[in-house]
């Protein structure tokens, strides 16, 4: 099993504060560590906040997180794909990309199986609660803020 530092480790969720309502996501650090670090990092930074969903395709995805709002933009830099063998269901959480390697700041959430996109993006979260505000989300729903959940790790 792969070590992760704990900084890492202890992430376990993230509440995507909406004005349509709160999308609680379960992060996925043991399958695509640099993913959710980069997210996690961006989040606490306030990076997406004010950001809005530029990207709404019915039955397929809503994306999220360019800063330009046109799904152009980046944070400017790029993280390697950590792609496995998780399966894309309703409500996995993947990063975005403009081909190999350059994932950014830019995430979407499946709004139903999508066995094509296996293997080929990072999955790094899954809708944690059977999330009704996910179908609320529409071109232009706003993300007010992105909080972080963490373990509280003992340090004995």
């Amino acid at each position: 099993a792969l070590s992760l530092p704990n900084e890492i480790a202890s992430i376990v969720g993230a509440v995507i504060v909406t004005d349509v309502g709160d999308i609680h996501v379960e992060l996925l650090p043991d399958i695509a560590p640099m993913a959710v670090a980069t997210f996690t990092r961006l989040s606490e930074e306030g990076f997406y906040d004010g950001i809005r969903f530029h990207r709404v395709v019915p039955d397929f995805v809503v994306q999220a997180g360019c800063p330009r709002g046109d799904g152009w933009g980046d944070p400017g830099f790029s993280v390697p794909d950590e792609v496995s063998d998780v399966h894309y269901v309703t409500g996995s959480m993947g990063v975005a990309n403009a081909g190999p390697d350059t994932g950014g700041s830019q995430w979407f959430i499946t709004l139903s199986d999508q066995p094509h996109l296996d293997g080929r993006y990072t999955l790094f979260g899954e809708v944690s609660l059977n999330n009704t505000v996910l179908r609320r989300v529409e071109l232009g729903t706003e993300i007010e803020t992105i909080r972080i959940e963490r373990l509280e790790l003992s340090t004995e």
